[in-house]
C-alpha cells in the first residue's frame, strides 16, 4: 500500500445529491431530485480513470441515493473494468429491487452498504424520515446474501440511538454483515451539535466497540472517531497484547479471516489523510464532513488536488495540529477528527473537541 501523501486509501464520490429519504443528520441534505448540474457519464469514466492513477485505492459511490442515477452500473462496471474495487451505500427506497442488486452484482460491485440507526423500525425510519425504511433494508439484505454479495452496515451514534447500540450489535450478528461501520455525529450538514453525544459518552462508546471486536463474528470500522484508535491501543497495552499496525487502526482482529471484498488500510485514515471526497459538481474535499473545497475535477486533475493542495497537505502533517492534539503521544495514529474539529470550532487543525484524553504534557503546562 502507498503513503497517504501519494494515494488515497479511500475515494467517496458522491455520485448524485438526489434521494428520497429526509435523514435527520444527512451530510449532504439531500434533495429529491438529481441536481442537472452533476458531472455526466463521460465526465465520471474520467474521474475513475483519474482515481485509477493512484494504484487501486477504494472507490465508495454515495449520496444522496445512488440508485438515482441512470448510469449507476455503468459507472460500476467501468470503474471495475480499470481495476478498482466498487463499494457503494444506497438509500433504503423502492429503488432497491432485485433487479436493482442483481444488475448491481453483475456490474462487478465489491460491497453492498445500507444504512441502519436502530435495532427496530421505531427507532430506525424516526432517524430517517421516512416509514418502511428499516423494514425495506431488512427485506432487501435477505436477497443480498442470496447474491453472496458482502454487506456492510452504518450507523451513526447519537443521542437517538445510544441506548439501542447493544440490540444492533445483536442485530449486526443475526444479518451477518461483514462490517459494521460505526458513524459518530459531525455538526454539518442537516447534523446539529444537539444531536451528538458527549465527549464521556463517546469515551464510553468505544471501550464498548473494543470488547465487542474481540468477539464479534464482523469487522467492526469507526467513522470521524480517530480517537477510538487510542482506546484500541490503551486496552490491549493494557491487557498485555501485542500491538500490530492492523490493530493500531482499531478496525481489524488480528485473525483478518472474514473476507469483506474492500480489505483494510495499513494507517489510520483521517480527513484528507488517506481520504478523500468529490462532490457530486465534481468539488474536491478532504472528506465529506469536512467543507473546505480544494478544487474541481472539472478543472484539475483529482491527483494534483490530492498531493498539491495546501490544505490536503496541512493535514497529512500531525505536527500541524494544535492544542492538546499537537501536543498528544498518539497524534500519528489518531489525530482526532478533523471535520469535528472545523465543525465545532472553525479551526481544523485545533483539538479534537470531543475527546476526553489530556496528554501529560499539555496538563503540566495547564499547571
Amino acid at each position: 500500500m502507498r503513503p497517504f501523501d501519494q494515494s488515497p486509501f479511500i475515494v467517496i464520490w458522491e455520485v448524485t445529491r438526489a434521494c428520497e429519504l429526509a435523514c435527520l443528520h444527512c451530510r449532504a441534505e439531500a434533495q429529491p431530485m438529481p441536481d442537472p448540474r452533476q458531472l455526466s457519464t463521460q465526465e465520471g469514466f474520467h474521474l475513475l480513470e483519474q482515481i485509477k492513477q493512484f494504484g487501486d485505492p477504494v472507490v465508495v459511490f454515495t449520496g444522496g441515493d445512488p440508485l438515482m442515477r441512470h448510469d449507476l452500473y455503468e459507472l460500476i462496471q467501468y470503474g471495475v473494468k480499470l481495476g478498482l474495487k466498487i463499494s457503494m451505500t444506497p438509500s433504503a427506497t423502492r429503488h432497491v429491487t432485485k433487479d436493482a442488486m442483481r444488475r448491481a452484482k453483475e456490474a462487478g460491485l465489491s460491497r453492498w452498504a445500507f444504512s441502519l440507526d436502530g435495532s427496530t423500525a421505531e427507532i430506525h425510519d424516526a432517524f430517517r424520515g421516512v416509514s418502511g425504511s428499516f423494514d425495506r433494508t431488512i427485506e432487501s439484505i435477505k436477497y443480498l446474501h442470496e447474491l453472496e454479495l458482502p454487506i456492510q452496515i452504518n450507523t451513526t451514534v447519537s443521542r437517538y440511538n445510544l441506548d439501542d447500540l447493544q440490540n444492533l450489535a445483536d442485530l449486526m450478528r443475526e444479518l451477518q454483515v461483514v462490517l459494521w461501520s460505526v458513524f459518530f455525529l459531525v455538526p454539518t450538514g442537516r447534523g446539529k451539535a444537539s444531536d451528538m453525544i458527549s465527549p464521556e459518552q463517546h469515551e464510553q462508546v468505544f471501550h464498548w466497540l473494543y470488547e465487542l471486536s474481540n468477539t464479534a463474528p464482523f469487522d467492526i470500522k469507526t467513522t470521524a472517531a480517530q480517537h477510538y484508535r487510542r482506546v484500541v491501543i490503551q486496552s490491549r497495552v493494557k491487557e498485555g497484547q501485542p500491538v500490530s499496525r492492523m490493530n493500531l487502526v482499531g478496525v481489524q482482529r488480528d485473525d483478518e479471516s472474514k473476507g469483506d471484498g474492500i480489505g483494510r488500510p495499513m494507517f489510520g485514515v483521517n480527513d484528507g489523510n488517506g481520504f478523500v471526497f468529490i462532490s457530486h459538481l465534481g468539488d474536491v474535499y478532504p472528506s465529506g464532513f469536512l467543507p473546505i473545497k480544494t478544487g474541481n475535477v472539472r478543472e484539475q486533475s483529482i491527483v494534483d488536488i490530492y498531493w498539491y493542495s495546501p490544505i490536503f497537505q496541512s493535514l497529512r502533517n500531525p505536527d500541524n495540529l494544535k492544542g492538546k492534539c499537537g501536543e498528544c503521544p498518539y497524534r500519528h495514529i489518531c489525530g482526532g477528527s478533523r471535520a469535528r474539529a472545523y465543525a465545532v470550532t472553525g479551526d481544523y487543525l485545533t483539538s479534537e473537541p470531543y475527546c476526553t484524553f489530556i496528554p501529560s504534557n499539555h496538563s503540566q503546562k495547564v499547571k
